[in-house]
């Protein structure tokens, strides 16, 4: 059974708690700052910057997350001579890769498969989504689910190891999450200052802000001002009492915080409207359109790391891709979303072309794990969009760890390419397998991090493997 039920809405996009550790000044600051949507910036702040090569920006990555993980054999690998107990309704059509199909669900994506990679040989050991979202984020090899990650995801580590060169010149936060994952991972024991800028909502609303960023009056300016005033007396007797270490760089991070705040250009970063339509239109006038839109205007402004999840109504009626038979039928839910997911993510990997940030930025299309090869039936716990009513059998598939599909595009790498092969059935990895330390290790490389050579101390001051096994991906090094 899925942990998404329909009688248990799905929890994306949830904030987790603070850890009781991250209290005390933090926690007093957030409260000082809650006027400003209850955002301790200074903290959030204090890994975002660092002083890049003259002329040159650093490495970025833009992750597109699936939760729930999509059909490997509905989109980027069918099967097309399987039996009907495996194989779905969609038929398959051929992509610029000659040799290579995708289904009918992807026909931008098949035109434009020449600007990126497929690796269908993708695979990892946990069936749980809790436990296969931190497999593939953080490296964490346990197979149950916990309900709160033990190691910090590869987005807060490239956050804080970049954070230790030292400030830089960039107003913009350096992590940055648009309609982020945020309920299987996060920074575990580096602490709640290395989480995302969060950005939430729909940016395709007409009503859409990002609330506080670039605040431009005089007045707004003046009354931060006496906020701040007011939380370091708060802070001064904090010193007194606890004498803590970290102090010593809270007013640079505070004041990095102020020009997140007041700086003309972070409003830019996030101001669709200086779009023009035809380019708004191309990546699609809806959500997921509008967010990836969002990404590639960050990663352009100097944003480092951006993730964002395709989910919410625009996935059926439990907003996310768990395609369960109780949650979805699954091929009305896959044709649901279909259109809005191929339109917007080819629009990202053309753009990132086309405006020469090809080598410097890395985008990532993946799930926790695809699904099962065998359609199953189960009733509907409900009906909605892609649902039929509440007892209707209908088809699902379950989850599947051992073999699925993800893409990648920029990042300086050869493209045009198919990497791997799974089986008949599309059950198992035939050629090239890839782990999630994979994965991961082909990120951190991207990112110019050695991850086998590079240790974080945990709670306990023990030196940890940023992750300790699996290598960068040869055919997806730039």
């Amino acid at each position: 059974m899925s942990l998404f039920h329909a009688n248990c809405p799905g929890p994306f996009g949830r904030m987790p708690m603070p850890h009781a550790t991250a209290m005390g000044r933090r926690e007093l600051l957030r409260i000082g700052m809650a006027g400003l949507g209850g955002l301790s910036l200074p903290g959030i702040l204090r890994a975002r910057a660092e002083t890049p090569a003259a002329g040159k920006q650093p490495t970025a990555v833009i992750m597109v997350w699936l939760p729930g993980g999509a059909s490997h054999i509905d989109t980027y690998d069918p099967k097309p001579d399987i039996s009907s107990e495996y194989r779905g309704p969609f038929q398959t059509i051929q992509t610029k890769i000659p040799g290579v199909q995708f289904t009918e669900l992807l026909p931008r994506q098949a035109r434009i498969a020449d600007k990126f990679t497929v690796l269908r040989s993708m695979q990892q050991t946990a069936g749980g989504h809790p436990a296969g979202s931190m497999q593939m984020l953080s490296g964490d090899p346990d197979t149950r689910d916990k309900p709160k990650p033990k190691f910090p995801d590869w987005m807060t580590v490239a956050n804080y190891l970049r954070a230790k060169a030292g400030p830089r010149d960039n107003p913009l936060p350096r992590y940055v999450g648009v309609s982020p994952p945020l309920e299987y991972n996060g920074p575990a024991y580096l602490g709640d200052a290395y989480q995302p800028f969060v950005v939430s909502g729909d940016p395709n609303q007409p009503s859409f802000t990002v609330p506080h960023i670039g605040t431009a009056s005089g007045r707004d300016g003046a009354r931060l001002d006496r906020r701040v005033a007011l939380r370091r007396q708060f802070d001064s007797l904090e010193r007194a009492i606890e004498k803590q270490a970290d102090f010593q760089a809270l007013d640079q991070f505070e004041t990095q915080a102020m020009t997140l705040l007041t700086n003309a250009r972070t409003k830019e970063a996030f101001d669709l409207s200086r779009e023009d339509d035809s380019t708004r239109d191309r990546y699609g006038r809806n959500a997921w359109g509008q967010q990836l839109l969002m990404c590639r205007r960050l990663v352009e402004a100097g944003v480092d790391i951006v993730t964002t999840q395709l989910a919410g109504p625009l996935c059926g009626r439990v907003g996310n891709w768990d395609d369960h038979a109780v949650n979805h039928h699954v091929f009305d839910a896959l044709r649901y979303r279909a259109d809005a997911y191929d339109q917007s993510v080819t629009a990202l990997i053309e753009d990132i072309y086309d405006r020469g940030l090809d080598k410097r930025v890395l985008v990532v299309v993946t799930g926790e794990f695809g699904r099962t090869p065998r359609i199953e039936y189960s009733p509907s716990t409900g009906e909605g969009a892609a649902s039929a009513p509440a007892g209707t059998k209908q088809p699902g598939r379950d989850h599947w760890p051992r073999a699925y599909s993800n893409i990648w595009a920029g990042g300086g790498i050869e493209t045009g390419r198919v990497i791997g092969a799974t089986d008949r059935k599309g059950e198992d990895v035939t050629e090239r397998r890839c782990t999630a330390g994979d994965f991961l290790a082909t990120i951190y490389h991207h990112l110019g991090i050695d991850a086998p050579q590079v240790t974080i101390d945990d709670l306990n001051g023990r030196p940890t493997p940023v992750v300790d096994h699996g290598k960068p991906i040869a055919e997806l090094i730039g």
